[in-house]
This record gives C-alpha cells, sequence and structure tokens, in this order.
C-alpha cells in the first residue's frame, strides 16, 4: 500500500475528534452536575492533586503505603506525616480534618475513616473487579454497552518461581471462569464479529516477565527457555478455550527480549497459524518506529496476522530516571508532545499494513483515536483489522462514544486485590493528574483548537541526554543490547583462551623472575588455572622500594595536570578493554558478570573523579593579606603501599592506585593473592597510560611474610589497606611502630567490612524488601565487605517477609559465574568454603534453617543459606561470615530494630525498606553506619554519588570516591611570605594614591 502524506488525514481527523469531543463533554456535564452539591472525597482528592503539586507528591506516596496500614490509628499517623510536610499546602477542608493531636484521637480516626475509604472507591473506578465473579459482573455491564474488553491480572512482583507458577494457574483458572461464562453471552455482531469472522469474546493481557522469575536479558536463552515452557502451556489452553491472549509490554530493559521471545514461539507450526494473539508498542519509546517495522516484516514472513496494541506508555517517570541513575540515553520522547506525534506516526504505519498485522489503538486522547478513525476509513482498512482500546475507568465516556458510532472498542480491565493494585493506581493517577494528560486539559476547558492541534515536539525532544550530573558516571552495559551482550560472550571465549600464562611482578619498569610461582585458580572449576604467578621476595620489595624512592623527586614535581591526564587516559583504556576486564573477573574471582562490569564502571570512575578533584585540590587556598601572602597547599607523602582485596579486585585496588598516583606519591600495589592476575591486568593498563618506571610497581608477594616487611618498612610513609578487620588491625598496629631510622608517622587507611543490616518495617513494600535483601545478601555469593548478612524485620510482617524471601532464595540460580543464568557463584577458596560452612553449622545450633539451596560438588560452593529466628547475640548475627548466609531477626518495634542493628562492632553499611516518614527520619539520625541505603539494596556503591567507607571497627579513613578522600594521601602545607620592601607592598588596589 502506498503511504500516505500525514496531512492528508488532517481534515477529517478535526471532523471527528470534534463529534467526539462533544459526546463525551456533554456526558461529563451530566456527570458532573449530578455531583455538584455532594462531591465524594475520592473526587476531591483528585481535585487537591492537580491543584497542588506538593500534595500531588506526598497524597500518592501515601496511597502507595495504604494497603499495608492494619488500623485506622496507624492510617491516622501516617496520612498525618506525609501531608504536614512543609511541601504540602492544604486544602481547607483536608486542614480540618487532620487536625487532631494524636492518631487515637476521633479527629484522627474520622480522618482514616474518611479517606482511606476515599482511595479505595478511587481504586476500584480503576480496577474492575477483585474477584473472578466481580469481574465477570463488570464484563458482562460492559458488553450492555457494546464494549469489548482484555482482563489483566494484577499482582505481586514476580520474585520466586513458585509465584511465576502461580501466575500462569491464576491465568488458566481466570480464562476457564470468562470462557464458562461467556457461553452464556449472546453475540454481540459489533464486537464479537467483524468480516464474517467471529471474534474471541474472551480476551486476557499477560506479563511476560511473570512466568519466569529470573528474567534477565543477559541471559536471554535461559529465559527463553523457561517463559516459553509455560507460555505455551497457556496458549494452548486459551486454544481450547476459544480465548484471545496478548502481550503486554513492561520496562524498556525487557522489550527487546520480548520481542524476541515471541517472534520465535509465534514461528512455531503450533502457534503460527493463530491470529488471536497479540503484542504490544509503547509510542514513548525513540526505537519503536523501528520496533514496529520489524514486527509487521515478520508478520509477512509469518504469514497469519497478529495484533499489535499501540500504547503511549505507562513508565515515563521510571525509564526517565533509570537512564539518569545509569548514565544511559534517555529511552523516551523528553516531552508529551513528541509522543504523540509518534504515536500519530506509528498509527499510520499500522494501518497502512493492515493485511500483515491487526490494529489495536490504545489512547484516551480524543485526537489519537480520531486520527486513527480517519485513516482507517480513508484507506477501507476491513473492521477486522482494526479496533479502539481504552483502560477501564479512565476512557470510560470515550469507549461509550466510540461505540456508539459503531467502532469495535475494547476495555482494558485490571482485576486483583488491592494491594497489588496500587501501583497500577498510581501510575493511573500519574496519568490522570499530569499536566501534559489530555485528559486533564479536556476537564480544564481549554480551547477546542488547542485541545486538537496537531502535536508540536519542543527542540530538545530528540536530545537523548538533557540532563547532565554534577559528575558523569561511566555506564554500565546495557545488556538489554544484544550487541553489548555478544561483545562480553565473545571476550569470556577469547579470555579463555589466554587462561594458564604466567603473571610477573614489575619492578622499576621490568619484569622480573621470582624463585615462587603460585597457580591462580578458577573458584568456579579449581582444576582450571587461570594464570601463574610470580611472588616476590623481601629482597625484592627492597628493591622496588629503592626504585620508588628514586622515582619519587620527578613524580612529586610532575605538573598535576600531566598526573591527571595519566589517570583520565587509564579510564579510557579500561573502557576499551570492559569486555575482557570483566572476562577475567568472572574466571579469577568467580564474579558474574553483571557484577562484573559494574565494578569495571567503578575503577574507570575512581580514575576520572580522582583527576578532577586534584585538580580541584592542586589549586589550594589564598588567604593574602595586606603586605602579606598566605598559601596553603598540599604535597604528596611519599612512598605508598597499597594492599587490596580479592573480592573487588579492579575496583578497590584500582582506587586506592590511582590516589596515590595522582597525588604524586610512587605507589607498589600489593594483591590479593587469589586476584593477582587481575592486579597484572591493572598494571599492563597503568604502564600504557604513562606511569613512569618506578613509579608504579605491581609486587605479588605472600602478605605474612614479604607484606608485613613492607608494612613495618621505615621507606614507606602511608599503607592503604582493605579487607578484613584481624589483617587491618594488625597493620593498624604495626604501621604505628617508629623503625630506626625513620622520621615519620605512617598513615593508615584501612577498610576492614561489616556485619550489615537491612530493617524491614511494616509500612514496607514487600516487593522491593524481599528482592533488595536477597540481592544485597547473595549477590556475589555475600562476599562483599558491604553485603547483608541480618535482616531485622518487625513483628507485624515477619511471617509474610519469611515465606516471600525463603522462595525467592529457592529460586535462585546456583553456578559456575561463567553461565549468564547464573546469580549465586562460587565462594574464593577452600579455606573459605571451609569456614562458611563452619558457620552454618554454627547457625543450626543457633537458630531454624529456613532454606538452604543445593549448590555445585565441583568448585568452591556454599549453598545460599537463610537462618530464621536468630538472636541479635548468636555469633551468626554477630560475626562477619563473608559468605551467602543471611541471618533474619524480629523486632517487637522500630526502636528495638534500631538497637538490634546497631548492636555490632561493624558499622558500614546499613538499609532500610519503610513507607513511614518518622521511620526514615529515625534511621537517618540513629542507624550506625557510614552508607544508609532506603527502599534500596545496600550493596553497589556509586564513585560521587555514594562515597563508601564506615566508622567503628569497620575502618579508619575517609570515604572513597567522596571529596575527602585524596586528602589523605597529603600534606598539607602553609606558607607565608612578607612582601613588603620598605613599605611597598606590590598589592593590587593597595594604595594611598
Amino acid at each position: 500500500m502506498v503511504a500516505q502524506a500525514p496531512d492528508t488525514y488532517e481534515t477529517k481527523t478535526q471532523e471527528i475528534a470534534k463529534q467526539l469531543l462533544a459526546a463525551t463533554q456533554e456526558k461529563k456535564r451530566s456527570f458532573l452536575g449530578q455531583l455538584q452539591d455532594q462531591m465524594r472525597w475520592d473526587d476531591k482528592l483528585l481535585d487537591w492533586t492537580m491543584a497542588n503539586p506538593g500534595l500531588r507528591v506526598q497524597l500518592f506516596h501515601f496511597i502507595d503505603c495504604l494497603p499495608a496500614l492494619r488500623s485506622k490509628p496507624e492510617i491516622a499517623a501516617h496520612l498525618q506525616e506525609y501531608l504536614t510536610t512543609e511541601e504540602v499546602e492544604l486544602p481547607d477542608a483536608l486542614k480540618k480534618l487532620l487536625n487532631f493531636a494524636n492518631p487515637d484521637s476521633v479527629p484522627g480516626k474520622l480522618a482514616a475513616t474518611t479517606v482511606a475509604p476515599a482511595v479505595e472507591t478511587l481504586a476500584h473506578k480503576y480496577i474492575a473487579g477483585d474477584s473472578i465473579p466481580h469481574v465477570i459482573n463488570t464484563l458482562e455491564k460492559l458488553r450492555k454497552d457494546k464494549l469489548g474488553f482484555t482482563v489483566d491480572l494484577l499482582g505481586e512482583a514476580v520474585i520466586t518461581e513458585a509465584e511465576a507458577q502461580a501466575y500462569l494457574n491464576s491465568y488458566l483458572e481466570l480464562m476457564e471462569k470468562l470462557s464458562e461464562a461467556a457461553k452464556k453471552w449472546s453475540t454481540i455482531p459489533q464486537i464479537d464479529e467483524a468480516d464474517g469472522q467471529p471474534i474471541s469474546k474472551v480476551q486476557v493481557s499477560v506479563k511476560l516477565t511473570a512466568f519466569y522469575s529470573q528474567f534477565d536479558p543477559l541471559d536471554a536463552k535461559g529465559s527463553e527457555v523457561k517463559v516459553s515452557e509455560r507460555i505455551r502451556i497457556l496458549l494452548r489452553r486459551a486454544a481450547e478455550l476459544g480465548a484471545a491472549v496478548h502481550f503486554d509490554m513492561e520496562q524498556y530493559t525487557y522489550k527487546n527480549l520480548t520481542f524476541s521471545i515471541l517472534k520465535n514461539l509465534l514461528m512455531e507450526e503450533e502457534f503460527r497459524s493463530r491470529t488471536d494473539i497479540g503484542m504490544t508498542v509503547q509510542a514513548y519509546l525513540r526505537d519503536s518506529k523501528k520496533d514496529l517495522e520489524g514486527i509487521i516484516e515478520w508478520a509477512k514472513l509469518r504469514g497469519n496476522p497478529v495484533s499489535v496494541r499501540l500504547v503511549k506508555g505507562a513508565y515515563w517517570d521510571q525509564e526517565t530516571i533509570k537512564a539518569m541513575q545509569n548514565d544511559w540515553p534517555q529511552p523516551v520522547y523528553n516531552d508529551k508532545a513528541a509522543t504523540d506525534a509518534n504515536y500519530e506516526e506509528l498509527t499510520q504505519l499500522m494501518l497502512e499494513n493492515h493485511q500483515y498485522i491487526y490494529s489495536a489503538i490504545g489512547s484516551h486522547n480524543v485526537r489519537s483515536q480520531a486520527k486513527a478513525i480517519a485513516i482507517a476509513q480513508t484507506l477501507n482498512v476491513p473492521r477486522r483489522a482494526f479496533e479502539m482500546q481504552v483502560l477501564y475507568g479512565m476512557g470510560d465516556q470515550l469507549a461509550k462514544a466510540l461505540a456508539k458510532e459503531g467502532y469495535r472498542v475494547r476495555m482494558y480491565c485490571p482485576y486483583g486485590d488491592l494491594l497489588p493494585g496500587m501501583s497500577y493506581l498510581i501510575r493511573r493517577l500519574l496519568e490522570n493528574t499530569a499536566n501534559s494528560s489530555f485528559l486533564r486539559q479536556s476537564s480544564e476547558n481549554r480551547p477546542l483548537e488547542e485541545l486538537l492541534a496537531p502535536p508540536k515536539p519542543n527542540a530538545e525532544s530528540n536530545i537523548k541526554d538533557t540532563w547532565k550530573p554534577v559528575f558523569p558516571n561511566a555506564p554500565d552495559s546495557d545488556y538489554a543490547d544484544a550487541v553489548q551482550r555478544d561483545k562480553a560472550f565473545r571476550a569470556l571465549e577469547t579470555v579463555r583462551q589466554q587462561l594458564g600464562q604466567t603473571y610477573l611482578p614489575l619492578i622499576n619498569g621490568k619484569r622480573e623472575q621470582t624463585e615462587t610461582i603460585v597457580d591462580s585458580v578458577n573458584p568456579s572449576n579449581p582444576s582450571e588455572i587461570v594464570g601463574k604467578i610470580g611472588l616476590i621476595s623481601i629482597a625484592q620489595a627492597d628493591q622496588a622500594l629503592e626504585a620508588a624512592k628514586a622515582a619519587f623527586p620527578a613524580w612529586k614535581r610532575t605538573p598535576v595536570r600531566q598526573r591527571a591526564g595519566v589517570l583520565r587516559k587509564a579510564a579510557e583504556l579500561m573502557e576499551q578493554r570492559r569486555h575482557e576486564l570483566c572476562a577475567w573477573m568472572v574466571y579469577e574471582v568467580g564474579k558474574a558478570l553483571h557484577q562484573c562490569d559494574a565494578e569495571v564502571s567503578e575503577a574507570i570512575d575512581f580514575c576520572r573523579y580522582y583527576a578532577d578533584e586534584m585538580e580541584r585540590l592542586d589549586q589550594g587556598y589564598k588567604y593574602d593579606t595586606a603586605g602579606e601572602t598566605d598559601r596553603y597547599h598540599y604535597q604528596p607523602r611519599g612512598i605508598s603501599v597499597v594492599i587490596s582485596p580479592w573480592n573487588f579486585p579492579l575496583a578497590i585496588p584500582v582506587g586506592m592506585t590511582v590516589a596515590s598516583l595522582v597525588t604524586g606519591n610512587c605507589t607498589l600495589l600489593k594483591p590479593a593473592e587469589v586476584s593477582s592476575v587481575i592486579a597484572a591486568k591493572i598494571a599492563e593498563v597503568l604502564v600504557d597510560a604513562g606511569v613512569p618506571n618506578g613509579v608504579f610497581q605491581y609486587i605479588p608477594c605472600k602478605g605474612s611474610t614479604v607484606g608485613s616487611h613492607l608494612v613495618k618498612h621505615p621507606d614507606v610513609h602511608m599503607i592503604t589497606f582493605t579487607g578484613s578487620q584481624e589483617v587491618g588491625s594488625r597493620i593498624y598496629a604495626e604501621a604505628a611502630v617508629l623503625q630506626p631510622g625513620q622520621k615519620h608517622l605512617k598513615r593508615v587507611i584501612a577498610e576492614m567490612g561489616g556485619k550489615n543490616a537491612i530493617i524491614v518495617d511494616e509500612s514496607a513494600d514487600l516487593d522491593q524488601a524481599v528482592a533488595g535483601v536477597v540481592y544485597s545478601a547473595f549477590g556475589y555469593s555475600g562476599q562483599k565487605c558491604s553485603a547483608c548478612s541480618r535482616v531485622v524485620v518487625l513483628e507485624p510482617v515477619y511471617e509474610a517477609f519469611v515465606s516471600r524471601l525463603t522462595e525467592a532464595v529457592r529460586s535462585l540460580n546456583v553456578g559456575d559465574a561463567v553461565h549468564p543464568s547464573t546469580f549465586v557463584g562460587p565462594v574464593i577458596d577452600a579455606n573459605a568454603q571451609k569456614r562458611i560452612l563452619e558457620y552454618i553449622e554454627i547457625g543450626k545450633q543457633e537458630a531454624e534453617l529456613a532454606i538452604q539451596v543445593p549448590a555445585p560438588e565441583t568448585g568452591y560452593f556454599v549453598p545460599p543459606t537463610v537462618f530464621v529466628n536468630v538472636s541479635p547475640t548468636g555469633k551468626i548475627a554477630q560475626e562477619e561470615i563473608f559468605g551467602p548466609v543471611l541471618a533474619v531477626i524480629k523486632a517487637p518495634n522500630f526502636e528495638e530494630a534500631i538497637n538490634i542493628a546497631n548492636g555490632t562492632n561493624f558499622a558500614l553499611t546499613g538499609g532500610l525498606y519503610s513507607r513511614t516518614p518518622s521511620h526514615i527520619a529515625q534511621a537517618k539520625a540513629d542507624f550506625e553506619v557510614g552508607n544508609l541505603y532506603i527502599n534500596r539494596g545496600i550493596t553497589g556503591a556509586i564513585v560521587s554519588r555514594q562515597p563508601f567507607g564506615g566508622f567503628k571497627l569497620s575502618g579508619v579513613g575517609s570515604k572513597a570516591g567522596g571529596p575527602d578522600y585524596l586528602l589523605q594521601f597529603l600534606e598539607p602545607r602553609t606558607i607565608t611570605e612578607n612582601i613588603q620592601r620598605q613599605g611597598f607592598a606590590p598589592i593590587e588596589g593597595f594604595s594611598n594614591e
């Protein structure tokens, strides 16, 4: 079919739109007239939110929290906390309602009694029913108005395999019950037939990610296998019942994999002839046209049409924020007009290809629907090939107006409990109350010409990066992109071919032979040697120190800009070698690819951030006065020894080393023995970046002998260490001893781990809390100093939390880190394995074993383990285990939860899941940790945004990746000069003339 110019349809679009708008506004005026004198609270809430942005945010936060609240006093207390903040300007009616001294007072209970039901009423405006009988009743009413339907089951996030199976079972039951009811329905030709073909009376809409709890674009093949197994069951049963199935689109990260899975599945012989299946395109995405063109080409090849539902998209805020947080280009258009313009272009493309796809035009914008009708009429699109869709509760009047004109209209009808439906409700409220919403604008009596004008995107709508952070962090790889995945997998294969090589120390620019060679092995498969490491002797350590002493004067005098340039070059080289460096970490320390990639980003960020920081510090400070210059500046300390850990084998040694180098210190890197190959790669990068001979040296060695010798050596000025409390304390003590000939006191920076807790209170979003705890506790097998090893759960939600946590852990994939499906890999070595298993035995004596997931026998694997009913003073609740072991502790109230969380010797990271403002405020004030994370996981600190480090026995020194960190590597100096000569001072502006 020949494509038509968009302007071809404008006259007809305007004509149809005016008719539709007149019909919807006439009914709306009638409806509002009935309520004029007795407006309900749910209507008032919506009106108030549109008038007050501060109230809108806080009220939606309260609505999000509401289903978790269990009593009227609780509801009243939360309502008061949310709506009495400074940014909220309350309407008089609401002020009176909230004017109470305490939540148990009569006004407080009145507020709870009034507002909570109002919110529930509001929810039921958008939710078609909370049970199958209820939803069937709603659907039968819709059919009386000649409106078809598609039913979507609201539900909690699928974070366990039990929930994924339950999701499938719920849909099987839903289809059966709807089909059973449909047998009694008389045929309505307008919605049940078209062009002589019957159309399924029953349609359901499903989400692909809900069929597999570990759905992950990185593991595209594994996810496809697991998801497809369940979808086949669904589609087969749907065929037996005569029901249609439509697949919704979710967050952007799942889009490409969703399309890929559906296209592959629907090309299978069993499903290839089916025309009662659909997929969804979101017009707010910049690449939606490319996606739609791909669907059309695929449909031509398939030979049988599928439905394509075109929507604007429901996750705009989420996608925008996620892109900002990850420093990724914006996947969505920046303004509503650009989305609307794209929607119209896609509508035309769909309808011009009606012989290959069936179009479902989902919108509440009268102009968007009118444009679709204008195109369909002009092109004589068959009635079977297109229909209009609106959301239940949002486009009711538009739906009836369209149906009255004889079009097939389908209502998207969510059903389910209020609790899982709350996020859906908030998305609808955000949509309804946004300034750019057509529904809002039409209710404000905007001029007709303005409402129905063609969308005109602003100049910034095509700019993908409209937000510039203070410090631009390196973006992680987006494994939703097949190109990025392929690069990562190719790197794994390339690096595998390089395993087993020998890595010698680098001393004064030369590779030195050593008497001792040790094997670094793959913890997933210990028979596989990753590399052979040459360990230096004490004599070679002294040789390295002499080289550093000789190189120091020149490096100290090297301009800061030049030193910073070396760091920026190193960052550039690491970005070029990103996938290769990830692969080395996968093999040498058993870290899963996602986590490796984030670590490369962190290492890059350290280089760039410390380069910027040193240039800032190099400016010094001027405190000049009349006749005198007073200058405050910094100089390097001298020789620095960096002792790095194996658990962050790239980011932590890079951060400590480049901080030392950029501040002008000559630096010796002593890596953990089991991660020395990765440290050798760091050495390659720094040498290629231009660090001079002697200034940086790579010196793998035995910590107990050569390492100790370096710590005690009188020529060493500072030691930077990350590792265990035991070793850190010994270094701190040894460095404090003044050695013969030593003319300085050594500076020690020591980060020494934690026993980190996450608190989950009764108002927490359990979807978020369970997922966050699982990721924080079992990511990299719990081998992070920031990992969650204790979760303190308040009594009212303890059982529900433990139940979901147990199933979530049971669903984790445990195995070789090289497999993209792996979430929990091995621990680092046999000693760690033995120690952690001993702690698990202790836990079995102290507490109750809730779950222990089977782990492979080959390799250094420890089964992910959860203990419940743990005593806060038990060994597994107090001692750092450094493995995939989680202790769950019950707390009677929030005060006690804080006390339990603070009741260890450590103070590194901590977390809180809560929607109670007073609890959040109390945690900010009283939770004793260096890094506190609220309503998110507690691992993965980001340079500049989240400087990392703790106190108590978690360490000494300023936070890595923060504005104070470099000061530790520098000596401050003040130079004062009297510049008077015989009463004359050459200072600008100082004169008697």
